[in-house]
């Protein structure tokens, strides 16, 4: 990557360590939040609700609606009304207000990424692609497992808003050096709204979201659920898992970043095969490392985070690869974050079923895994078709 080129991936994965931190921070945050608007918990998980579902639903439509000749000023837009939704929230004076803010930010976020994504694979030789996607994923997984802790540090500090400051300078400063440094990006070919859509009618790239789909749903599905399946008897009754998160989210960040050179360097298909596999062994043996020991979990769950995030650099890049001709590859890479999002719902949903219906905690991880293995036999069924 020639140095200017360089520098913009690296702002824009700063935008995406605002970005890590934004999405995560404020489940920490509900507490305080519930006490300066005098609302319940559950009331206050809303705002969760709103940025994730915003982000999920929002964006792919908005990124849909952006004419294709101005990449850079939508980029530059979308991190615009990202940094002012944060700042709105840290100054909002009503909880609805500050639920409008949240969703708003959502949508900024998700069109931000996409968008970021998407320049960086055009500014950057197709040989060096996968190490370009793979910063801006490191750099949002860093906002989640680094970001997110100082932010909830500060914020117990100095009011919950802070941390929405501290997110707002964040993307101030990635702002201040994409202007200046982004060069122009290539103008995609204008389609219409119809012409992006017909993505939705291509089974290659449904069978790429089906995948990332599947591998959320196990992936994130399972993680909202690891604090009853680690303080669960048969796991060891753990009390505290700051120590298991922070290695999952450890795992998560190393695998962001190592990934990259993989990606330039093989098949990408067949590396999200591999991921998928990994990924089912990973929470296939939660349980059983757990009944040994909980500290034997440490490895498949540090594995897990590593694949778990690791998997969406493949799939961007490959998305990127096969529509970028047709011209939805922005949309194509807004749908795959989507993807993410509604997967992680789902996920989350399913569990709260299994939990509801009082099956063994132990049937988490074993349900994730096998939706996983479904995740890496469509991915195998991907690969042996695209060979024939």
């Amino acid at each position: 990557m020639a140095d200017q080129s360089r520098l913009s991936v690296y702002l824009i994965a700063l935008g995406a360590f605002a970005l890590g931190m934004a999405s995560y921070v404020t489940a920490g945050l509900i507490p305080l939040i519930g006490d300066a608007f005098s609302v319940s918990t559950a009331k206050a998980a809303q705002l969760v609700t709103a940025f994730t579902l915003a982000y999920g639903l929002g964006s792919p439509v908005v990124v849909a609606l952006l004419p294709g000749h101005h990449q850079r000023w939508g980029l530059l837009v979308a991190l615009t009304v990202f940094i002012v939704a944060n700042i709105a929230s840290a100054l909002a004076t009503s909880f609805i207000s500050l639920a409008i803010w949240r969703a708003v930010a959502g949508v900024g976020a998700g069109v931000y990424l996409a968008m970021g994504i998407a320049a960086a694979a055009a500014i950057t030789p197709e040989s060096q692609r996968g190490k370009a996607i793979a910063i801006i994923m490191g750099g949002m997984a860093s906002g989640t497992v680094l970001g997110v802790p100082i932010s909830l540090l500060l914020a117990e500090r100095l009011g919950w808003a802070s941390a929405m400051w501290l997110i707002a300078v964040l993307g101030i400063i990635a702002y201040g050096g994409l202007h200046a440094k982004l060069p122009a990006l290539p103008s995609a070919q204008a389609l219409t709204l119809a012409r992006k859509l017909a993505i939705l009618r291509s089974p290659h790239a449904i069978a790429i979201l089906t995948v990332s789909l599947l591998g959320a749903i196990a992936s994130l599905g399972m993680y909202t659920f690891i604090a009853p399946f680690m303080a669960a008897t048969d796991s060891g009754a753990v009390q505290s898992i700051t120590g298991y998160l922070w290695v999952w989210g450890t795992g998560g960040v190393v695998g962001s970043f190592l990934i990259g050179p993989l990606v330039d360097k093989f098949n990408g298909p067949v590396i999200t095969l591999a991921i998928m596999l990994l990924l089912f062994i990973a929470l296939i043996s939660l349980p059983f490392a757990a009944s040994i020991h909980p500290l034997l979990t440490l490895l498949p769950i540090a594995l897990w985070g590593a694949v778990g995030w690791a998997l969406q650099v493949p799939q961007n890049n490959e998305l990127i690869r096969t529509r970028q001709t047709h011209g939805d590859g922005n949309l194509a890479v807004a749908l795959n974050e989507s993807a993410l999002y509604l997967g992680s719902a789902m996920g989350a949903a399913s569990g709260g079923v299994l939990l509801a219906l009082h099956l063994p905690v132990s049937t988490l991880a074993v349900s994730a895994g096998a939706i996983a293995a479904v995740g890496a036999l469509v991915q195998l069924a991907l690969l042996v078709n695209t060979q024939h």
